[in-house]
């Protein structure tokens, strides 16, 4: 059984598929921009999934991957609207508007209370 929390899962999952994605894109069309963002985004998204399953920091790693995942889904969201194919500009918008949404549920539950 894994001691790794639920909401470590997703953002380990959604990290690693935006990294082969940036990657995919690069060895495909040559876009430098698409391996920079997949590496850079893919990267805080696992660098939130260690601070979710690893320390006691849930907020914060809950509060990095919403914000990750909100850049996401706005920039990509913009992209699609902009002409762009649904694959994959329309696809990594929806995902990162459901991490977006998932993740700050979370933020909220793991919100320290103002007595702290």
């Amino acid at each position: 059984m894994s001691k790794i929390p639920g909401s470590a899962h997703l953002n380990i999952s959604l990290g690693g598929l935006v990294m082969v994605g940036g990657a995919i894109g690069y060895f495909k069309k040559g876009s430098k921009a698409s391996l920079i963002a997949g590496l850079g985004i893919g990267s805080l998204l696992l660098g939130s999934s260690y601070l979710i399953a690893k320390t006691d920091k849930q907020f914060e790693g809950h509060a990095l991957a919403t914000a990750s995942t909100g850049v996401m889904a706005l920039a990509m969201g913009q992209r699609y609207l902009g002409g762009a194919k649904f694959m994959p500009a329309g696809m990594v918008a929806i995902l990162g508007a459901a991490g977006c949404a998932y993740n700050l549920s979370k933020v909220l539950e793991w919100a320290p209370s103002k007595s702290d």
